[in-house]
């Protein structure tokens, strides 16, 4: 392939947004409308369902469709911290997955955290691994998780990545809101409140996600 073909190739790519939730899926139709499919301003959006083999089977199928072969890929949605100090409504760009099938390097982290501090303007961004669980992490295991160096934890992100990284060369990421966190676990009286901030910082962010994008489909010099 020339380079003028790559070039071609890489502002022709789509987008696909990956989320497990219908909550997920809401905030993100809701900040979506009027972005059009397949353009560079829009995005593909996918609901995976719940867990990482729901994640691995949606994924798999929707880049075997037409169009979908350099699809760049952001897994989405919300998330627990790991670190205390974490609030709800913080958000989280993966450097990169872990799940037991391997580790997965995301790209372009940090030009995607300037973009998120910018589309969320008040709210913190933390950087670093984020890994995978296939069930709900609560007390000691989120402890252990910490010890292994990663910030945050949800159910599908390493799955996402991980079946899109199996076809080489895809850029892909993670971005997460945290709606719990070492002082503020689900089955406390807060949550309904700090879900409702994760809803409205993920119904925010959605720019950021198209800027990410498209800083992948400038011409490579």
């Amino acid at each position: 392939m020339s380079t003028a073909d790559g070039d071609r190739g890489r502002r022709s790519a789509p987008l696909l947004v990956a989320c497990a939730l219908r909550i997920e899926q809401v905030a993100l139709r809701s900040a979506g409308r009027g972005a059009g499919h397949g353009s560079t301003g829009g995005h593909v959006l996918l609901r995976t369902g719940m867990g990482p083999r729901a994640a691995e089977r949606a994924l798999g199928r929707a880049l075997e469709r037409p169009g979908m072969d350099r699809a760049a890929v952001l897994a989405t949605g919300f998330c627990a911290g790991l670190v205390p100090g974490m609030h709800p409504g913080d958000l989280v760009v993966a450097e990169e997955t872990r799940d037991p099938q391997g580790i997965v390097t995301c790209t372009g982290s940090a030009l995607l955290a300037e973009a998120l501090a910018r589309a969320a303007p008040g709210r913190t961004v933390h950087r670093g691994a984020l890994t995978g669980s296939d069930h709900v992490v609560r007390g000691q295991e989120r402890a252990q998780l910490r010890a292994t160096g990663a910030i945050a934890v949800d159910m599908e992100s390493a799955a996402t990545l991980w079946t899109a990284s199996r076809g080489g060369g895809r850029p892909v990421a993670a971005v997460r809101v945290i709606v719990d966190a070492p002082e503020h676990e689900l089955v406390r009286i807060g949550t309904v409140r700090g879900g409702i901030s994760a809803f409205r910082v993920l119904r925010a962010v959605l720019p950021a996600f198209h800027e990410w994008h498209r800083s992948l489909l400038l011409p490579r010099r």
